[in-house]
């Protein structure tokens, strides 16, 4: 799964992951078998009308509209997403992390034809793979890619911190806490401390300080840092 940066209106960088080609191929494969039991299901009712011909074909025309649509249709008003890629809990962005506009969505679907229907996706697939930032030659046109919304958990992403064996924790009273909010604390921590941005750093310190009611000199990175290997000394010995 490949990374991209994209760079918020406050200027932090934020990694996005984008969406893997496997699940892709999956969203694609659940809109097509979604769109043909649409396709047979209006068929069954055009022959169930029992109607002329000539009438016949201009109702087809208007109820095949949704299913011609479906990709142009779910996006715009989805967010980014169809049925099968909110299953597969992908969407599509602009490159920088922002809605795309219906310009967007409709450029990428034109393009549809040339990248998926002429040559059953091998095109897709190919300039996805060789272009990075998981972009066929419809979201190089509209300036979009799709990202994944799976959260990937790591070691670092959980409450656990390697604490040596003689550590001795400063503060019990963090113990006031429970682990939702710990758990929120050293995110904003160790993203906060990734970018560079002090101030969260720095508000972080004085809400605990204020909640916790410590009083103390150290520095605010270092302050939030040791609460936070408290927390685990005190959680680790329940």
């Amino acid at each position: 799964m490949e990374q991209f940066q994209i760079e918020t209106a406050q200027n932090i960088s934020i990694d996005q992951n984008t969406a893997h080609l496997g699940d892709r191929m999956l969203a694609f494969i659940i809109d097509t078998l979604i769109i043909i039991i649409y396709y047979v299901l209006m068929f069954w009712f055009l022959l169930a009308l029992d109607v002329e011909p000539g009438d016949q074909w201009a109702i087809y025309m208007v109820m095949a509209l949704p299913a011609f649509l479906y990709y142009l249709l779910l996006e715009t008003f989805m967010d980014g997403k169809t049925i099968g890629k909110s299953f597969m809990q992908i969407r599509v962005v602009k490159l920088d992390g922002t809605k795309p506009s219906f310009a967007n969505y409709f450029v990428r679907w034109i393009l549809r034809i040339i990248d998926v229907s002429l040559s059953s996706g091998g095109i897709a697939v190919f300039t996805i793979l060789i272009r990075g930032q998981g972009q066929r030659v419809g979201d190089i046109a509209a300036g979009t890619t799709v990202i994944s919304e799976k959260k990937r958990v790591f070691l670092r992403d959980t409450l656990l911190r390697e604490l040596p064996s003689d550590y001795i924790p400063k503060f019990p009273q963090v113990t006031v806490f429970r682990d939702s909010e710990m758990q929120t604390i050293k995110e904003l921590y160790d993203g906060a401390k990734r970018n560079g941005n002090h101030n969260v750093i720095l508000s972080l310190s004085e809400r605990i300080k204020k909640v916790t009611d410590i009083s103390t000199e150290l520095k605010p990175i270092e302050f939030v840092d040791i609460v936070i290997k408290d927390y685990n000394f005190y959680t680790q010995q329940l």
